[in-house]
């Protein structure tokens, strides 16, 4: 697949929580559960603030 032919990914929503370890382990679950449903699921992580980010994507 060629870059520009490369799918976008829409972003629907955003929060971010406090840190939890286990965090990355739902991401992985949503992500291989929603797929299908052309969902895609991001974490980032703020340790100076002690917050995670969730973002959805739609594909």
């Amino acid at each position: 697949m060629k870059a520009e032919e490369s799918p976008q990914l829409t972003l629907i929503a955003k929060r971010s929580f406090k840190e939890w370890a286990e965090f990355y382990q739902v991401v992985d679950f949503l992500n291989k559960t929603l797929k299908s449903r052309k969902l895609l699921f991001g974490l980032t992580k703020d340790s100076e603030k002690g917050e995670m980010a969730l973002a959805i994507y739609e594909m």
